[in-house]
């Protein structure tokens, strides 16, 4: 007789209120009655290659640059912001932007800005040549660096006593960042901050939703693309409670090995992915033998963001 299964559900998971947004905006403009013409992408609307597919399937044009582009055509940005260099860029080529950056993301952006006014010389956290990092970086690139880890806050290259501020990619591990904030207010203690925390709701609360099952759980599975940040920090939460986690694009990727000892499997899915994947992967534990779910819920989330402008002005 097959083994009998538990699944531990985290929650909250899967789409968060910017992964909406963004979502949202691509399709409205693709449904619009009157439209004559492709929607372009720049970049991936939100990281998930399911999401993409099924967009560029309905007729959205993903591209990497502005320049494949055509003059004048419509543009959306994508949820994780761009920097001002892409935004005049898309001035100069006439295009109509629609920018769904995560609202979360310009906030980000607003208080690089700020600092940057003041003098400050800006630390950013986060990951080097994530979308997110580079848009934020490029709000003030001369006097912005970016670190991903406590161990890179000795080697900055700052003088003594000047004027230094902090920012964080939105998607970053909670625990590590605290880590990380720790060890530069211990060498600047003029270091300031932000006038809230930079990781997003959706981030903290799919780590702390994974870390409530994971001690709970013989292995623990999330749902996400491997370019996805906040993915991958959710499988790290549980790795660092000792439990096998894997990060899986869909059903099709489990191994049916990671299973054979397995009686309690937690499972989630990251911030840009569908709901529609989890409720995949847990019938294919269904097909391999009975299953009991069992959600286990440490946040509610009620977060709702206003559209952008349906058709921005051309630049």
């Amino acid at each position: 007789m097959s083994r009998h299964r538990t699944v531990l559900l985290a929650a909250p998971r899967s789409f968060c209120a910017g992964v909406e947004r963004a979502i949202d905006t691509v399709e409205y403009l693709l449904a619009a009655p009157d439209r004559h013409e492709p929607v372009y992408v720049r970049k991936q609307i939100v990281h998930n290659a399911h999401v993409v597919n099924d967009l560029a399937g309905r007729g959205a044009v993903f591209v990497e640059e502005l320049d494949e582009v055509p003059h004048g055509a419509t543009v959306v940005f994508s949820a994780h912001g761009v920097s001002p260099q892409v935004r005049r860029q898309a001035a100069e080529r006439g295009l109509r932007v629609v920018d769904a950056t995560c609202p979360l993301v310009t906030k980000v952006h607003t208080e690089a800005k700020r600092f940057a006014a003041r003098g400050d010389m800006i630390v950013l956290v986060g990951h080097a040549g994530h979308e997110e990092v580079e848009g934020t970086f490029g709000e003030a690139p001369e006097s912005t660096v970016i670190i991903d880890s406590p161990d890179h806050v000795a080697a900055l290259q700052i003088p003594d006593g000047a004027p230094i501020a902090y920012l964080t990619q939105t998607t970053l591990s909670v625990e590590e960042t605290e880590r990380t904030v720790r060890a530069l207010h211990e060498r600047f203690p003029q270091l300031r901050g932000p006038s809230s925390a930079d990781i997003c709701y959706a981030s903290t609360n799919r780590q702390h939703a994974v870390e409530a099952i994971a001690g709970r759980s013989d292995l623990v599975l999330v749902v996400g693309s491997t370019n996805s940040s906040n993915s991958q920090r959710m499988v790290e939460v549980a790795e660092r409670h000792g439990i096998p986690a894997y990060l899986i694009e869909d059903a099709a990727a489990i191994d049916p090995d990671w299973l054979t000892a397995a009686t309690v499997i937690g499972l989630s899915a990251g911030a840009s992915a569908p709901q529609r994947l989890v409720e995949g992967v847990i019938d294919a534990l269904r097909s391999m033998g009975p299953v009991t779910v069992r959600e286990h819920r440490t946040a509610v989330e009620d977060i709702a963001f206003a559209a952008p402008t349906p058709v921005g002005r051309r630049s």
